[in-house]
């Protein structure tokens, strides 16, 4: 651990917390928008408690995933939508409550948070099994094929958990709108991945192999 590590870390943590409190808030117009604060919670605590063991267990995994920059045109691409669509799903939540457009049941952001919780779970047993995670795509030095765990089940669990996370996050704000908006990701992470796999497949020795013996890419029997 380094302290420019540990500086770096906190800033693009509280830049996160702010952008995200910001578009909903203001977009609400009211601090009084409870599944805001309630999305905050359990989005941004399990992340500072994720960052602070990456940064005693596994500084390298937590600088790669901090200073990860998308090379391909694919892939920034596909950054640049999510961050379109989530923009427009956190301004719509915010609107939603404002306006009262159409509105879920307490219990409805109750359930998705504890979805969006067990999803958190899976995150952190993915980042445990796999050291060569990162955030962009590419091949790394003397990365190899995970292939137990959850990588015995589908080939990208990553992308598993986060699709739960992503679809659970509008129905905590109580937004159904917002949850068709975050519909959208399915096909942009369609994309991801498949640029993805031709990337490992051609760089990564054993994955064609692996492709063969695990079929399913995200959802066991699905896809």
């Amino acid at each position: 651990m380094t302290i420019k590590l540990f500086f770096q870390a906190i800033l693009k943590f509280l830049s996160g917390l702010f952008i995200v409190g910001a578009l909903l808030f203001v977009s609400a117009g009211s601090f009084a928008y409870w599944q805001a604060w309630l999305l905050l919670g359990i989005l941004f605590i399990p992340m500072f408690c994720a960052g602070i063991v990456m940064m005693i267990k596994n500084p390298d995994l937590l600088r790669k995933r901090l200073n990860a920059k998308e090379k391909q045109t694919e892939q920034k691409t596909v950054l640049i939508l999510c961050a379109v669509m989530f923009t427009a799903a956190f301004v719509t939540a915010g609107l939603n409550f404002r306006f009262r457009w159409l509105e879920l049941p307490v219990w409805t952001s109750c359930a998705a948070a504890a979805v969006f919780l067990s999803a958190y779970i899976l995150y952190a047993e993915v980042l445990r099994e796999n050291v060569y995670l990162s955030r962009t795509v590419e091949v790394q030095e003397n990365q190899k094929v995970i292939d137990t765990g959850l990588y015995g089940v589908v080939r990208h669990p990553m992308y598993m958990s986060t699709l739960l996370l992503f679809l659970s996050l509008p129905l905590v704000l109580g937004s159904v709108i917002s949850f068709f908006i975050i519909l959208f990701y399915i096909p942009v992470i369609a994309l991801r991945i498949g640029n993805e796999e031709k990337v490992l497949e051609k760089g990564l020795e054993g994955y064609s192999e692996y492709k063969k013996r695990v079929r399913h890419k995200v959802i066991p029997f699905i896809w």
